[in-house]
């Protein structure tokens, strides 16, 4: 029996065809925006007897492989004398090629490739097949046609087969050993902790009844290898065809990769790959993906599919530096690159955006493929507000007054464009002096506004598809990128949202924001087989399954903390931490935390819930107690560098002499996911209850879900600040035999209600 290879026609020929520049710097998303309308423009001026969206199949033997490949023609048109046309049609926001050998190959073998399918299913001995090009600026079309015989059809399928079937034999391969390796493979420890079997049971559970998790799990319990040892076993079990790790921070992603590195050293063979963000992964000094920038780019799709063979032929934990290594010696974007690898990869660790942001999303993912795909989400409860932030955009009156000035003598439809939306801009500003009110709220799209900006995205694209050299084409590509965001976010727009503005006398801005991501995490994540969300603080999980999208058939999981109450004292001081009492509690606070290290020498991490009420209560502590002690001091900077980062994290040594504190804000990344386990962490003290700042943002938050008959000062505030609290006191206790003291400085922690978000061995 031949093995089967299941493709879609479109990633076939791509693999095949696809040569030239990476050219990412700038690549029109009008075509994203408006391709679907330009297809149904076609498509509307279609004959009663015509077809659209033809669904063409076909079976292939090739050696031992059996390749089924199939697809969606854009249409099937009849002619006069009774003869049938594949019509595949493209939209482009440049000028429309002027002779078809100008055109994409990749183009030319889509349809042709439909048009063999056809030709096969009916035995017709010729078919015509048409590209027609639409111009989405001006809505000109433009039709090339080539008429080919059955026979030259079949071979040139033929060939593109034959020259596809080595990766395919090599996928092949892998998956007979990594599915070998999956059932030979067991828990990587002697034994399983309290409440691991349970979540990695449940993990199992919902794979094969294809719903989701959402599953509190306390710090130390092993997360990470109890959410992916079951899955990984459902991949082996014909369950899964593919796992997504997602995290927030870069630190979480590092264990996922610690993980599988581990469950490799035990036999699993796997392609693992982790996608680094590109400002980060970038070669270069100036992050430019244009040929002449850059020569990681310039030829890239030419260099591609050697590099992914090469590397998943020899490579199977894929990191950033294995990448880097093997972008340098093909010449590839390293970036680009591992984009191109996720999609062969049986496990990619990424950030959640590549699944749940609409602008970056990986978007080859195909249905049957996200069908078949588990994603396991790591600290969960962050993506309440990253989703926010996902379905939310702004733009800023500054960026259009100086596109305005600065292209009135290089390009008048960008001056006009640019002056336009700025024009909007001056108007909001004139109302908001005349009500005498800074900040508006509506809860109607800007209809007028995003007009104007469709408008400035078509006369920039066209600029830019000329030039970007120099500052002003840079801004002119920022500023493209952020008003088409603004444009895609619009189209979401629904009750869930508002629109407010923010006037000043330096600038004018204006935010759609996403007040529920609830229904556009659904809507994002809908196809996949299961979503794991786990966290050691989905508390309380009635709000985190409202926000994060839950359905009625999904399951809740909770887990009692597998250690021993006696390993950690709990001490509540109930001092006011609230804004208006912080000056003149300072030294009270200073106080309390260097008693708490006169207790007992060692490594402490001191929590506040703002940079600017940590330095308050620092100065207080250097001026009145920094030479008592012993005492060294550290102090957590907004921009500090990933190598500063290491080095604070690093001066928590079990060996260190003395007292060393370290002060931190909750929230931040030392407040998340990582581990400083045994001695190298003694006490955490955590000043105030994490409330994020008052302020315009929370306060509409508030207001919405108030309307809505839910408690919106807790959706708002609480819950958020709570999370952060908990977070933070969990890095304290780590394994089974660490011990340590937890301080918590706020009145509210006596409160029922604020006691009772509390752990129970907290409380």
């Amino acid at each position: 029996m031949k093995n089967q290879v299941k493709i879609a026609v479109r990633p076939l020929v791509e693999y095949v065809f696809r040569s030239g520049d990476l050219d990412s710097g700038f690549r029109t998303g009008t075509a994203l925006t408006e391709g679907t309308k330009a297809h149904q423009q076609v498509q509307r001026s279609y004959g009663e007897a015509d077809q659209k969206e033809v669904y063409l199949a076909a079976e292939i033997p090739y050696g031992d492989l059996l390749f089924v490949i199939e697809g969606r023609c854009d249409g099937l048109l009849v002619l006069e004398d009774g003869s049938v046309m594949i019509d595949e049609i493209k939209s482009s926001s440049s000028d429309i090629p002027a002779a078809m050998e100008e055109s994409y190959p990749v183009h030319w073998a889509q349809s042709k490739c439909y048009a063999y399918m056809y030709a096969r299913e009916h035995g017709a001995k010729r078919m015509k097949v048409q590209l027609t090009y639409v111009q989405v600026i001006t809505g000109e079309q433009r039709r090339f046609q080539q008429e080919v015989d059955f026979t030259e059809l079949e071979a040139f399928v033929n060939e593109i087969i034959e020259q596809y079937a080595p990766y395919a034999q090599m996928l092949r391969d892998h998956q007979i050993a990594r599915d070998k390796s999956i059932g030979e493979l067991d828990f990587p420890f002697a034994s399983y902790r309290d409440g691991q079997r349970k979540l990695a049971g449940a993990v199992y559970k919902v794979i094969g009844e294809r719903v989701h998790l959402f599953a509190k799990a306390p710090t130390g319990i092993g997360k990470t290898i109890s959410t992916t040892f079951p899955a990984v076993k459902a991949m082996g079990d014909g369950r899964l065809e593919r796992i997504f790790y997602l995290t927030a921070k870069t630190i979480t992603r590092t264990a996922a990769e610690h993980t599988f590195s581990l469950l490799q050293a035990k036999g699993l063979h796997l392609h693992v790959v982790t996608i680094t963000a590109k400002e980060k992964i970038c070669p270069q000094d100036r992050v430019s993906c244009r040929k002449e920038d850059c020569p990681f780019a310039d030829g890239y799709y030419d260099r591609i599919n050697g590099a992914v063979l090469d590397i998943l032929a020899n490579e199977t934990l894929i990191g950033r530096k294995t990448i880097e290594e093997y972008a340098r010696k093909h010449r590839v974007c390293p970036f680009e690159f591992s984009l191109d690898l996720a999609y062969a990869a049986d496990v990619v660790i990424c950030d959640y955006n590549y699944i749940f942001d609409p602008r970056v999303s990986l978007k080859r993912m195909f249905a049957e493929s996200k069908s078949r795909t588990a994603l396991l989400i790591d600290e969960a409860h962050n993506l309440v507000d990253r989703a926010r932030e996902m379905y939310s955009a702004s733009l800023n009156k500054g960026d259009f007054l100086s596109l305005q000035r600065v292209y009135k003598s290089l390009n008048a439809e960008v001056h006009q464009a640019a002056k336009a939306v700025n024009g909007f801009f001056i108007q909001l500003r004139k109302d908001a002096v005349d009500s005498g009110r800074k900040e508006q709220v509506s809860q109607q799209v800007p209809a007028q506004l995003i007009e104007q900006v469709e408008y400035f995205i078509l006369a920039a694209e066209q600029e830019l598809s000329l030039r970007q050299d120099g500052e002003q084409g840079q801004l002119l590509l920022q500023t493209y990128f952020t008003a088409q965001s603004f444009v895609r976010i619009s189209k979401l727009y629904d009750e869930r949202f508002v629109t407010y503005a923010e006037i000043s006398s330096r600038e004018v801005s204006i935010k759609l924001f996403c007040l529920d991501p609830s229904h556009l995490l659904r809507e994002m994540g809908k196809g996949y087989c299961s979503h794991i969300y786990f966290s050691a603080t989905l508390t309380p999980m009635s709000y985190y399954r409202d926000m994060l999208g839950a359905r009625e058939q999904d399951y809740t999981l909770s887990l009692p903390t597998p250690f021993h109450r006696e390993q950690l004292e709990v001490q509540i001081e109930p001092l006011s931490t609230r804004y208006h009492d912080r000056e003149g509690t300072k030294l009270q606070v200073a106080e309390l935390l260097r008693r708490m290290m006169a207790g007992r020498s060692g490594n402490y991490l001191f929590f506040f819930p703002s940079y600017a009420y940590m330095n308050l209560v620092y100065e207080a502590f250097i001026a009145n107690f920094a030479d008592e002690l012993g005492l060294r001091l550290m102090l957590q900077r907004g921009d500090m560098t990933e190598e500063e980062r290491e080095g604070f994290l690093a001066a928590f040594d079990a060996d260190n002499e003395g007292n060393l504190a370290g002060f931190a804000v909750m929230g931040g990344i030392f407040s998340e996911g990582i581990d400083l386990v045994g001695d190298r962490l003694t006490g955490v003290a955590i000043i105030g209850v994490g409330l994020p700042q008052i302020g315009l943002e929370r306060n509409i938050i508030r207001d919405y879900f108030n309307s809505g008959g839910k408690n919106g000062f807790d959706y708002a505030y609480v819950y958020p600040g709570m999370n952060k609290v908990l977070q933070a006191g969990g890095r304290l206790i780590r394994t089974e035999t660490d011990q340590g003291r937890l301080l918590l400085i706020d009145d509210r922690y006596l409160q029922s209600h604020y006691a009772g978000l509390l752990p129970e061995e907290w409380r």
